[in-house]
């Protein structure tokens, strides 16, 4: 049985999207020393899903931690996903990639809409980011040698104005602004927060 929340979102997700606007709100500060980036240009096609489970009364979303063997983005939360195989669909990718991550079972996600694509510089990759829920809460297990971690966060946390941050670091030589996310203790940057960015503007909408 779908819960009014679920079919508040799927509406919503129907209509326009925040789009590029969200995705600014997490880019690094000053980009004067990083070349233009091109959000129109496409890259290697790449899906993620950010999966919505019940647990204690409240909606919660799961994110990975990568391992540092991986050739991009080592030991950075992600969201369950990967490259798009040939002949497989986008909605395919991010199911297929979600049960060899977190071990569910994509015959029991509910797909109910997408987040705004967009190319990354980093990676070349054109991510396109899905939402989906399962009924109850799913058990999870890590098949993929690319994932060191699974964990949760509810709704409730995510949309806190705490969790959102900034710290400064040095990049290439360079003082930098990098916003993220705090999530469970770890710090959530780069395209993950990007479509996270946008995800929290969409939940603003709907809670």
């Amino acid at each position: 049985m779908e819960s009014l929340f679920i079919k508040n979102l799927s509406h919503r997700l129907s209509k326009d999207l925040p789009g590029k606007s969200a995705h600014d709100i997490m880019m690094l500060t000053p980009r004067l020393t990083f070349p233009k980036i091109n959000l129109d240009k496409k890259g290697i096609p790449a899906s993620v899903l950010i999966l919505l489970f019940p647990k204690n009364n409240q909606w919660h979303f799961f994110l990975t931690k990568r391992t540092n063997t991986v050739n991009h983005h080592k030991g950075q939360i992600s969201l369950p996903g990967g490259v798009v195989e040939t002949g497989e669909s986008l909605e395919g990718a991010a199911l297929r990639e979600t049960y060899e991550e977190i071990g569910v079972d994509k015959k029991k996600i509910h797909l109910i809409g997408a987040l705004t694509s967009f190319y990354i510089p980093v990676s070349g990759f054109e991510m396109f980011p899905f939402i989906g829920w399962v009924k109850n809460e799913p058990k999870t297990s890590i098949h993929d040698k690319e994932v060191d971690r699974i964990f949760s966060s509810s709704i409730q946390e995510f949309m806190l104005d705490k969790t959102q941050k900034t710290k400064k670091e040095t990049l290439n030589g360079f003082p930098v602004n990098i916003p993220y996310f705090d999530m469970s203790g770890e710090t959530v940057w780069g395209a993950t927060s990007m479509i996270l960015a946008e995800f929290k503007l969409i939940l603003k909408e709907t809670l």
